[in-house]
């Protein structure tokens, strides 16, 4: 080959690998998006609550998205007055919920619903109180858009938040892009839900060995699993609170929804709303019963002030004519007994134990606070 078409041809190809970097480069300038590489960020799972856990391949916990996610969880211009943010009805220091009857929203209108605890959420395969949602990616949106909530639409709050310095270059370093979707500002927020993990209180020291219960404490969480009855010719009392609230996983919850005789007819159709079953009207979730000490009024509608009155419910008070009330929560202590008829001890005893489950170190833990505050 002569050596003049060689040249001519090697400047052609530097000619091409010129163009093809120029057109890659010019590419970026164009979108204004760079490079992004994610850390990936790791759950410690405690050994007590169970190892299997529902992160979507969609939406994989980076550390850049948690951190974005917290952000947004704190952030008010998701709110249409600017004055609210998910941090404002689910409260850190009351194991994230707001210690009111009903939750209140930014026009002052109360919702018809107590605010449920965040604690623990990884686990859960249905949200709300009345399992409306399946997903934390589905469920954030729900307050963000409820006129007696945040009342604004998601993508108004986008528009707030592609306007901001701070917002574009936190999309960028956890989605790949600066241009910020409704998509991503779900993935984000549930993202920093997954990580709210409790399971360090008292409770959780006792089994595993590096802390103690007293007396009073261990018998109230033998009535807590105890199913009342004979057993091999001896009659043994108990809460039978276990049935809803299951203490073998370590969570305390419940994916099922129950009437737990409250009311006999119902203003708040419950799971019966979402289902359209008559059988499930008047149904429930069983919230985790983490940290309950700190997350009162109890109930789906903040009926009760204290623990002491939740208890007296169940002890004295269960509506058993309600339509498909729980079986559970008709036992009683007294053979042929009508309540479950727990004595003033046992009721002492049950109580000490629900104050165990407080864990000091997950209401108070940085990595869920507010970063905007000091």
């Amino acid at each position: 080959m002569p050596a003049s078409l060689r040249l001519h041809l090697a400047a052609l190809l530097l000619l091409c690998l010129w163009l093809i970097g120029c057109g890659s480069k010019g590419g970026d300038e164009e979108t204004g998006e760079n490079p992004y590489v994610t850390t990936p960020y790791t759950l410690t799972l405690p050994s007590n609550l169970p190892q299997n856990v529902g992160v979507p391949a969609s939406n994989p916990l980076t550390v850049e998205g948690v951190d974005l996610g917290r952000k947004l969880f704190y952030e008010p211009r998701l709110s249409r007055t600017g004055t609210q943010s998910c941090g404002s009805c689910h409260q850190q220091s009351k194991a994230f919920t707001d210690g009111l009857t009903k939750a209140i929203g930014v026009d002052g209108l109360p919702h018809s619903r107590n605010t449920m605890s965040l604690t623990n959420v990884l686990w859960e395969t249905t949200l709300n109180w009345d399992g409306a949602a399946t997903s934390l990616e589905q469920q954030a949106r729900l307050p963000i858009e409820n006129p007696v909530e945040m009342h604004q639409l998601l993508a108004d709050g986008v528009r707030k938040l592609q306007q901001s310095e701070l917002y574009p270059p936190l999309f960028q370093k956890a989605f790949g892009t600066s241009t910020i979707s409704e998509e991503n500002v779900l993935k984000a927020l549930a993202q920093f839900e997954r990580t709210l993990i409790s399971a360090n209180s008292r409770y959780d020291q006792y089994l595993r060995k590096t802390g103690t219960l007293t007396p009073t404490e261990r018998q109230g969480a033998a009535l807590f699993n105890n199913h009342p009855g004979e057993v091999g010719g001896v009659f043994i009392r108990g809460g039978a609170c276990h049935h809803c609230h299951f203490s073998e996983t370590g969570l305390f919850s419940s994916p099922d929804f129950f009437n737990n005789g409250l009311d006999v007819t119902f203003q708040d159709a419950g799971r019966g709303g979402v289902t359209g079953l008559a059988s499930e009207r008047g149904k429930f979730k069983a919230p985790t019963l983490r940290n309950i000490a700190l997350t009162g009024p109890y109930m789906h509608d903040g009926r009760f002030k204290t623990l002491e009155e939740v208890l007296d419910h169940y002890n004295e008070h269960v509506q058993t004519t309600s339509a498909f009330v729980d079986p559970n929560v008709l036992l009683s202590n007294t053979p042929n007994g009508t309540h479950l008829d727990l004595t003033i001890t046992e009721k002492t005893q049950l109580l000490a134990f629900l104050r165990t489950l407080t864990d000091s170190a997950f209401v108070t833990d940085k990595k869920f606070s507010d970063p905007f505050k000091p």
